[in-house]
């Protein structure tokens, strides 16, 4: 008989000799776990979405339009779920992650570490984006890197609002879009509803931010996420676009940064409100207890409410 073949499970090292045996640079600390899981992630994430903004920009029209673009990010944000879900919950957005701990789904303490990951996962993606299309940039804009007219670069990178949109407006917009996207994902995870079927959950995620891109996009670049939409930002500041990043859109930077986690509260209470709350219980047979059908929430891990861009 041949020999056996090995399984190799995830985070597991292969089995030799009947006993599991770790890698020498396995990291036991959760938290650093954690947080390099929701590091990786969110750069997947952003790479992704930011190649394929830069690739219709630069491209103008050739290689692809705002369809694209909307894919780009809904796909990305499957892959960044698949990377980090199991290890983070893959959030990949901050204003998931203030909505968890909101709702008792996140500890307080981990916010900093969650909305650090984010930051440097989204940064250092512009980065790598800024890098692969250097030339094209250049070539496209002539070297000339502006946040507005007609050969404008800058929105390769974090979002502005539509010519037409007042701030007021814009806030509104990210209010709702950020709202749909929670109030989905608690639909999403709800074990007593109708969830994502099992091991189906990155892909749900990902339709559902595409979705928010081809009806809610057109406005400022449906940016739902404020960690998506600074750290970018701040590398434009940094590479060359200057401080018109800050100015341009009446000071529209604010906005992506505040109104989506007032947004996240909001479409995240309204889901626990109208449905969550009112779940009927569930008889038992379970040492004469009544239980409810699905584990508290507090015990639910790696579920879909706790991912997005």
């Amino acid at each position: 008989m041949k020999d056996l073949v090995q399984s190799v499970e995830l985070g597991v090292s292969q089995r030799r000799g009947g006993a599991a045996t770790r890698p020498k640079v396995w990291l036991k600390n959760e938290l650093v776990r954690v947080g390099l899981a929701e590091f990786l992630c969110t750069y997947v994430m952003m790479a992704f979405g930011l190649g394929s903004v830069a690739q219709v920009v630069t491209g103008q029209g050739a290689f692809g339009q705002y369809l694209s673009i909307n894919l780009g990010f809904g796909l990305g944000v499957a892959m960044g779920v698949h990377v980090g879900g199991k290890v983070s919950g893959a959030h990949m957005n901050g204003a998931v992650s203030f909505t968890m701990c909101v709702f008792g789904r996140l500890a307080w303490k981990m916010l900093p570490l969650y909305l650090s990951a984010q930051l440097s996962g989204s940064f250092l993606a512009a980065g790598t984006i800024y890098a692969v299309y250097y030339e094209a940039i250049n070539d496209y804009c002539g070297g000339n890197l502006t946040v507005t007219g007609a050969k404008a670069t800058a929105g390769i990178f974090a979002t502005y609002p539509a010519p037409y949109l007042s701030v007021m407006a814009g806030f509104i917009d990210q209010v709702f879009g950020t709202a749909m996207l929670l109030l989905c994902l608690m639909a999403l995870s709800d074990q007593r509803n109708k969830p994502a079927v099992a091991g189906s959950e990155p892909a749900a995620v990902g339709f559902l931010v595409l979705l928010i891109g081809i009806s809610l996009g057109s406005n400022s670049g449906y940016a739902i996420n404020p960690t998506r939409d600074i750290a970018p930002r701040v590398f434009t500041a940094i590479a060359g676009w200057g401080a018109d990043v800050f100015r341009s859109g009446n000071g529209w930077w604010w906005v992506p940064l505040v109104a989506p986690p007032i947004g996240g509260v909001l479409g995240a209470g309204v889901y626990k409100a109208f449905v969550e709350l009112h779940h009927p219980l569930i008889s038992e047979q379970c040492g004469g207890l009544m239980e409810e059908e699905s584990a508290p929430l507090e015990k639910e891990q790696n579920i879909c409410a706790n991912v997005c861009v």
